[in-house]
């Protein structure tokens, strides 16, 4: 199956020959949430304003469902939705005139079903006739997502949708999204929270100084790249580790109560066995043992710091 997003070797130079992007190649898949994950100024928010048309290319070329963003403008965007990072709303238009002229601006005819339809989904259609100004910060994001949805896009970009959401509102956003992955919507999502990549994303891309570093699958990703870390609490604190703890690269917290070890969980041999018998044998008296598993952030922050050095 062809990819809904193709972008082939794309590069956006700015005047003085800066890159925001350079040379990025990236395949989406129909019906996928992809999380694209980067620190500020790396390139994501260029990306998809690119792929949405908002940007112009400088080099490459990128198709939305076959359609070339640049030759086919109309065509390709007619099939995306964006839901921006800034909060650009009428102050004094209702919730529901709002959303119904966006659906109006794609060409689309008028459907207050299905507007009530969206607007019930994102828990908004008790609001659809309260003036924009009246909603709180997460409830004029969610009315982003609805007009967003208005004509029926085949792809959904959210940079940023939760920011400065409350947990609450941000959990109520995850399940909206995956309920749009299930009605066959593709979902791009860039976010900050990788909390949010780690709990609703199929596949993470890592972009860094207009660079894709990596894309892969989320659980394979974490199982790859991911370690687990053994910490010892001990019953008195050490200052010295004897030379046959050293051989294991066993790291000591900074006040001495506690062994740090880091294994591969994929490993034949995670060498735990074998620390634990060497710790007898110097004589050290365990107090309790705990497990750490590698989280998302931590990867992306290891392959972001790899890449900058």
């Amino acid at each position: 199956m062809s990819p809904i997003i193709n972008v082939q070797h794309l590069v956006k130079s700015y005047a003085g020959g800066d890159r925001a992007l350079d040379d990025v190649s990236l395949a989406i898949k129909s019906g996928e949430i992809l999380a694209l994950l980067g620190p500020n100024g790396a390139g994501k928010t260029t990306l998809i304003s690119i792929i949405c048309g908002l940007t112009t290319i400088t080099d490459g070329a990128v198709s939305v469902g076959g359609y070339d963003v640049v030759k086919d403008y109309r065509q390709a965007r007619s099939l995306i939705g964006l839901v921006p990072q800034e909060l650009m709303l009428e102050p004094f238009e209702t919730v529901l005139s709002t959303v119904s002229l966006s659906r109006g601006l794609y060409g689309c005819k008028p459907d207050q079903a299905h507007i009530e339809s969206i607007l019930s989904q994102l828990s908004l259609l008790d609001k659809k006739d309260a003036l924009i100004k009246e909603l709180s910060g997460g409830m004029k994001r969610r009315v982003l997502i609805a007009k967003a949805l208005s004509h029926h896009p085949k792809v959904l970009f959210l940079d940023e949708p939760t920011a400065g959401v409350d947990v609450e509102l941000r959990r109520d956003m995850w399940r909206v999204i995956k309920e749009l992955k299930q009605q066959g919507v593709t979902i791009v999502l860039t976010t900050h929270y990788i909390e949010e990549a780690e709990e609703i994303a199929d596949r993470v891309a890592v972009i860094n100084s207009g660079k894709i570093l990596l894309v892969e699958e989320k659980d394979k990703l974490m199982k790859r790249l991911g370690t687990k870390e053994l910490q010892i609490d001990l019953h008195e604190p050490i200052s010295v580790l004897p030379d046959n703890l050293l051989a294991f690269g066993v790291q000591t917290s900074a006040d001495g109560m506690s062994l740090l070890y880091q294994y591969d969980v994929n490993a034949e041999k995670t060498g735990i066995s074998s620390l634990l018998s060497a710790l007898v044998s110097e004589g050290i008296v365990l107090k309790d043992l705990r497990t750490y598993q590698s989280s998302l952030e931590d990867i992306f922050l290891d392959l972001v710091t790899m890449e900058s050095s």
